[in-house]
């Protein structure tokens, strides 16, 4: 796979939220999770279930640091 995308971070899908029209994909990466929502079709084109392996792939313009 190639892509722009410099953000490529490597984990294992661990939950699977499936609507009418979007799914939201919880990937935990390193005992961190990210959230991503794709449309349902998405999810089923690339066979996504619990336990899959995949790659979160992060292209944002901003990133943001915060502390307590």
């Amino acid at each position: 796979m190639r892509t722009s995308a410099r953000n490529q971070l490597e984990g294992t899908v661990v939950s699977m939220t499936t609507g009418a029209v979007m799914a939201e994909i919880v990937v935990d990466i390193g005992g961190q999770q990210v959230a991503a929502t794709i449309t349902k079709e998405s999810a089923e084109r690339l066979a996504l279930a619990e336990g899959s392996k995949v790659t979160a792939i992060i292209k944002a313009t901003d990133v943001m640091i915060g502390v307590d």
